[in-house]
């Protein structure tokens, strides 16, 4: 087959049609309009490019259809081409998005869009959202705001600010109650919240992960607590692997509960061992450290109802003297509740 014949049928079959009669299915809630994740049990792939590139988050495979199908059916570049040709016509079932494309921005606008937007105030509807909806303690927020890595985005979102080693902004995490992605033309590279020279290094997925960790730990000192924003860049792994050769660091792998959080704790371990630093994972108590914490905020609003409950009438006095020879009867109150706490694994 012809060079312009592999890049006709290149373009006419896209890796969305692969996965799908693979058995694959598009994840929505952690897909954006340029990366679409798809998910067969614990297998992931994301579709970049338009439909035309793909990389595993989980190992350093990429490529194109062709490659796609190799990784995916262990097959020869032959049979590749013969299974990529059978698919042809094949339309894959994207999600239907509710925002329209953006233009590129370039990334000289990255900070000046930041610069645009306003801090999250009480009362605003991005303050609403992180406290209402993902639990994070004021402290926490007021935290965050005097380090000046959280602005208000669109319809009541947030956004968390990544920098590189020097501070520069290169992007940021875009979360919200209908919407989730990162900024265009931006980078992943590391939220940071907390102390910066901290040797204890807590990695999570994401902004809001980091910062529920850090109200679990009521913001530990000597701790850094960071999110790759739940991607793995290139420039995200040469940041952690700048910040764990430090002289006595410890790499906190706090990543998620499930297939991916492992996969990300093990390329945490093997840094850690390459820079001869101490490693811990720490394995949150629910699918991931915001889903904790909102269920220990729950928790607390039950138990502090429970204690402001009143306890049962006792009876009255007029009663008591008719019948004197009945002890007067004790209401009692039963106590109780359930503690918690940070799980190491």
């Amino acid at each position: 087959m012809e060079k312009k014949e592999l890049e006709d049928l290149r373009d006419r079959v896209l890796c969305g049609v692969v996965l799908e009669q693979a058995g694959f299915a598009v994840d929505v809630k952690e897909s954006t309009r340029k990366a679409i994740k798809y998910r067969r049990g614990a297998e992931i792939v994301i579709v970049i490019h338009g439909g035309r590139g793909w990389f595993d988050p989980l190992s350093d495979a990429k490529g194109d259809v062709f490659s796609l199908v190799t990784h995916l059916e262990g097959v020869s570049f032959v049979e590749a081409l013969d299974q990529v040709a059978a698919l042809v016509g094949f339309v894959a079932k994207e999600p239907v998005w509710t925002q329209n494309a953006r233009d590129p921005v370039p990334a000289e606008a990255i900070p000046e869009r930041w610069a645009k937007r306003r801090k999250p105030w009480r009362g605003s509807m991005t303050w609403h959202y992180l406290r209402a909806e993902r639990c994070l303690p004021e402290t926490i927020i007021r935290a965050a705001l005097r380090i000046d890595v959280l602005r208000e985005g669109p319809y009541g979102s947030m956004w968390a600010a990544h920098v590189d080693g020097d501070g520069g902004m290169t992007g940021w995490e875009e979360r919200g109650p209908d919407w989730r992605g990162f900024s265009t033309g931006g980078s992943k590279v590391l939220f940071r919240f907390g102390s910066l020279d901290a040797p204890r290094l807590c990695v999570t997925e994401a902004a809001i992960d980091a910062m529920s960790l850090a109200a679990f730990e009521g913001m530990r000192e000597g701790s850094l607590y960071l999110s790759t924003g739940g991607g793995w860049s290139p420039a995200t792994e040469a940041a952690v692997r700048v910040l764990a050769a430090r002289p006595g660091a410890q790499l906190v792998a706090a990543t998620d509960a499930n297939s991916q959080g492992e996969a990300f704790a093990g390329r945490l371990r093997d840094i850690a061992e390459d820079a001869g630093c101490d490693w811990f994972r720490l394995t949150p108590p629910a699918g991931d450290w915001n889903d904790a914490l909102q269920e220990r905020t729950r928790e607390e609003k039950e138990k502090k109802g429970e204690q402001e409950r009143p306890a049962a009438c006792p009876p009255a006095a007029s009663r008591v003297k008719l019948r004197p020879a009945l002890p007067a009867l004790d209401p009692g109150r039963r106590r109780g509740g359930r503690g918690g706490g940070v799980r190491k694994g």
